[in-house]
């Protein structure tokens, strides 16, 4: 199969992924939890929000590890006006992106992807897309068979870039 052409492969590693579940549907949650968190210095590299059946809204975040006891203190302050009923954390996990112009009118790129991922036993953490990118959090003792497994499907014109674990 003939490699579909894309911009490049982002990673980065040394991340620490944060789901606050089950938090009732109201006004002014989410700015209240993203506020504080960047408030705090904690910078957000991934964020990915759902409203479940019932009406619940449930967040993931990914941050750098090193920020994790500030995220969870501060969400943990903010616990009560969120009526979160669970919070959870996983540390050593990376984000892993496939960006390129014009990937909206690439409908094949996201299923490539993450049935390559399948493929080579990558289970994403989490999921989000932009009109420009398809982003998921993997396990970080995972991200080097999930590089390799990208690179079979998808050509690059530079080498995966890597962010470093300290940016």
């Amino acid at each position: 199969m003939e490699r579909i052409k894309i911009g490049g492969i982002l990673q980065s590693d040394g991340r620490a992924l944060m789901r606050a579940l089950a938090a009732p549907a109201q006004s002014g949650a989410a700015g209240s939890l993203i506020g504080a968190l960047g408030q705090g210095g904690v910078n957000i590299e991934l964020l990915a929000e759902t409203q479940d059946r019932e009406a619940n809204l449930n967040f993931a975040l990914v941050f750098d590890q090193k920020d994790l006891e500030q995220a969870l203190n501060l969400v943990e302050g903010l616990r009560d006006r969120l009526g979160a009923q669970e919070i959870s954390f996983q540390r050593d996990v990376a984000v892993l992106s496939v960006f390129g112009p014009h990937l909206r009118e690439k409908p094949l790129v996201p299923g490539l992807m993450f049935a390559s991922l399948a493929q080579a036993g990558v289970e994403p953490l989490a999921i989000a897309t932009s009109i420009s990118s398809v982003s998921c959090v993997v396990a970080g003792d995972l991200l080097d068979t999930a590089v390799a497994a990208l690179e079979e499907v998808f050509e690059a014109p530079f080498q995966v870039k890597k962010r470093p674990r300290d940016y």
